[in-house]
């Protein structure tokens, strides 16, 4: 029998549970700057040691996570008998914690609220650009000067006149996929959304019209993609479905590289008929001297469309702000719960 959740802290009334970090070293003080330290500490008794490797006994009733973080299993959880929550600073928990940690009713919060914001505005500034084909456009100036024919108010052919009315198929109705749709609006962009777990009404209610993937491909000017990484999704976007985009369509892949396949896109990219904007590769990274790095209608980036820099501390307030709730008795605002570990990225 699972046995419940564990919420609220088992020390609450008397002295603060203890908290401990585990993640790469040098990220502590870009998520946690002084004043959140500050405040994590007015409700927790923090542990100095950042924790990259599990080499012993862990003393913490709340284990702090982030990238970096080691895997957390049946191993070490019998080392750590006074853990009861995980509040993970970063986006997806599956990569570190095993299914004995939501097995033994350890609560789990993640920020992946919080780190689905860049990655949103990342999409968008993407989408913008693709919709005036600027990749191209600058590598061809680069190449071979300027044309002339880029007038102001003068369409030229492949031009669609930015976003405004232009059809954008959603992939996922994901944290991620929801704000782009949000702000896809304000562009004036037609949307449709393919996501199975997603109804009519609430695609109609996230301004978008629902439709099966194959669909969306045939239809779309731009696809951009948010699902997550499941054997269901792995190559979604396969030879025949890359065969269904319209000429010059643009693929723009936020979410993780295995769900095209890479060998199929490389052939369909290498024509010209469509295009792509990559942040996410399989395999990643692309090997030096990749096709992908070089062609004309491509643009690699290496996976920064999530929280960096300053973006980080964003993370850290999320993950503060879910110690202060544990404290306190209140629920996660980002929960994870084991029914959710199919279908998450």
């Amino acid at each position: 029998m699972t046995p419940p959740a564990r919420t609220g802290s088992a020390q609450a009334g008397g002295a603060p549970p203890s908290a401990a970090f585990a993640m790469r070293p040098e990220l502590l003080p870009e998520l946690f700057p002084s004043d959140l330290l500050d405040r994590l500490s007015r409700v927790a008794s923090l542990r100095p040691r950042v924790i990259d490797v599990f080499d012993g006994p862990l003393d913490a009733e709340i284990l702090i996570t982030g990238w970096g973080c080691p895997r957390i299993d049946a191993a070490v959880l019998d080392g750590a008998p006074r853990l009861r929550a995980v509040v993970h600073a970063a986006g997806s928990v599956k990569g570190h914690l095993a299914r004995e940690v939501f097995d033994r009713g350890i609560a789990v919060s993640s920020a992946a609220e919080a780190n689905a914001l860049p990655v949103a505005e990342y999409t968008i500034a993407m989408l913008v650009l693709a919709a005036k084909r600027v990749i191209p456009r600058a590598r061809e100036y680069a190449a071979h000067g300027w044309s002339g024919d880029a007038l102001p108010g003068v369409a030229t052919p492949g031009d669609s006149g930015g976003l405004t009315g232009a059809v954008v198929g959603v992939v996922g109705a994901s944290r991620v996929g929801r704000l782009v749709m949000d702000r896809l609006r304000g562009y004036g962009a037609r949307i449709l959304l393919s996501d199975p777990y997603v109804t009519p009404a609430e695609a109609e209610r996230a301004g978008a019209r629902l439709v099966p993937l194959d669909e969306l491909c045939r239809q779309a000017e731009l696809v951009t993609v948010h699902a997550p990484e499941l054997p269901q999704t792995r190559g979604m976007f396969d030879d025949r479905r890359l065969s269904l985009l319209r000429d010059g369509a643009v693929v723009i892949n936020t979410a993780r590289g295995s769900l095209i396949d890479t060998d199929a896109l490389v052939r369909h990219c290498a024509t010209g008929r469509i295009q792509a904007v990559l942040d996410v590769t399989d395999p990643e990274p692309l090997p030096p001297g990749h096709p992908l790095l070089s062609m004309p209608g491509v643009l690699v980036t290496p996976h920064i469309s999530g929280a960096r820099g300053r973006e980080l501390r964003r993370l850290g307030e999320f993950a503060v702000a879910e110690v202060e709730r544990y404290v306190s008795g209140r629920p996660f605002k980002g929960a994870v719960h084991a029914a959710d570990l199919d279908r998450i990225a």
